[in-house]
């Protein structure tokens, strides 16, 4: 059973009468157990759907629509299947006590692998989900592999009871599903032998196999369950080799590298981030594969159409892993605009400073960067530092906290979305984007 939350004026489920509250209950006389089933069972022109409204009548409704017109139905949000894994690195493990409830979710969920990109152990199919994800051919996927040798995958996860991934992908790939996978390379645990395997295992589904990304460790200073070695420039060098000898296969065999390292990978090794052209299709971004990189592209292609800001003076807040490559950027923005762009690296007050990562700044770390600034004209934030809610991870409002500082500030994922907004940059002290 799923329930409606919103429903859109005009629209076809307005036309029946539906309103939040209403249960949907089967299509076809199929039940519907998730939005899959409901995004799946109403696909065709024609089909009968069983409902109980909100005052408790069952009703059936005989719905006919031409040309895929949109039900008009919004969801409430589905219960998220919880992980069973206890992984050392887990990120969630490290963080501290007292954030918002939601930020401790630890979600498995292989519907939330298809339909947004997150990614999934795979630890907790059931045979009805295995079915479900071929009937429905939930694909690509984004399966969280970390070793494909049982054993070690078993201690990687800490479950003794962790399926065997190999021959969970076999099935699926068997039945015409692909999959982007990737790798949490601990030191000592799946790196060496246990990584070469896993790439080898891996690279045997072929195409079924889209894309590999080797992600480093990283830990937080509450990270109460990890005891293995943190990522050093020694390491992280060695992980970037096996990428360019498994990529360089790939593209002389399949025509693209296969097997990418994030862009932190590179950040920690002190090597050189790749060329556009290496990441293709940028499959893997939101998993910090190529997004410097797309970044660059993006400024390079946008900078020519900023208007001129001669004098304005605009700070730059960001991590620490960051901070070496915004001086190139900001100099090309500042040739382009006339703005001269100070640039503001801050250390993580929340998670340590081992998190680096410019979007896990807090509330609290961009205050501490800004306040006193009245030499600013402007400030620019990471977008990503908070929800769509407009929240930081310390729960920090950044509406509140933009009124307390001296300059209006501005959310950006990449300078161009904040500099070419028609409406002069600084001209009123708490604006925002």
């Amino acid at each position: 059973m799923i329930r409606v939350l919103r429903v859109q004026p005009e629209s076809i489920a307005a036309e029946l009468g539906l309103t939040p509250g209403t249960e949907l209950l089967s299509v076809d006389g199929r039940p519907l157990e998730d939005f899959l089933d409901w995004e799946f069972l109403t696909a065709d022109e024609a089909f009968e759907l069983e409902a109980k409204l909100p005052d408790g009548e069952h009703v059936v409704f005989e719905i006919e629509r031409e040309g895929g017109e949109a039900m008009g139905v919004e969801l409430e949000p589905p219960n998220v299947r919880r992980c069973a894994n206890r992984c050392e690195f887990c990120f969630i493990e490290g963080l501290p006590k007292g954030l918002r409830k939601p930020l401790y979710i630890r979600d498995d969920d292989y519907r939330l692998s298809f339909a947004y990109g997150n990614f999934a152990t795979l630890s907790n199919l059931k045979e009805k989900d295995v079915a479900r994800i071929l009937e429905y051919r939930l694909s690509p996927l984004y399966v969280s592999v970390h070793a494909t040798p049982w054993e070690a995958r078993k201690v990687l996860l800490n479950n003794p009871r962790v399926p065997n991934i190999v021959e969970q992908l076999t099935r699926l790939t068997a039945g015409g599903i692909q999959f982007h996978g990737q790798m949490v390379v601990v030191p000592g645990l799946n790196d060496g032998a246990v990584l070469e395997q896993s790439l080898a295992d891996l690279w045997a589904f072929g195409d079924a196999c889209l894309s590999v990304a080797l992600v480093p460790v990283g830990v937080t200073q509450f990270s109460h369950l990890y005891t293995g070695r943190s990522m050093d420039r020694e390491a992280a060098r060695g992980l970037l080799e096996v990428v360019g000898r498994w990529a360089a296969r790939a593209e002389a065999e399949r025509g693209a590298p296969w097997v990418y390292g994030s862009d932190e990978l590179y950040l920690l090794a002190d090597v050189p981030l790749p060329a556009a052209e290496h990441y293709r299709d940028f499959a893997q971004i939101e998993n910090g594969v190529g997004a410097v990189t797309s970044l660059r592209g993006r400024i390079a292609e946008g900078a020519s159409t900023l208007p001129r800001l001669d004098g304005r003076r605009i700070g730059v807040v960001t991590g620490t892993a960051m901070a070496p490559l915004l001086p190139e950027l900001l100099d090309r923005l500042s040739a382009t605009t006339g703005a001269r762009f100070e640039l503001i690296p801050t250390t993580n007050s929340l998670f340590g400073p081992t998190v680096t990562t410019a979007g896990l700044l807090v509330g609290a770390d961009i205050a501490r960067a800004l306040e006193g600034r009245a030499d600013l004209d402007l400030a620019l934030i990471p977008a990503e530092t908070i929800n769509d809610a407009g929240v930081f991870l310390d729960d920090v409002s950044f509406i509140a906290l933009r009124e307390t500082l001296p300059m209006p500030v501005y959310p950006s994922y990449d300078f161009i979305d904040v500099l070419s907004q028609e409406e002069p940059i600084g001209a009123s002290v708490g604006s925002g984007a």
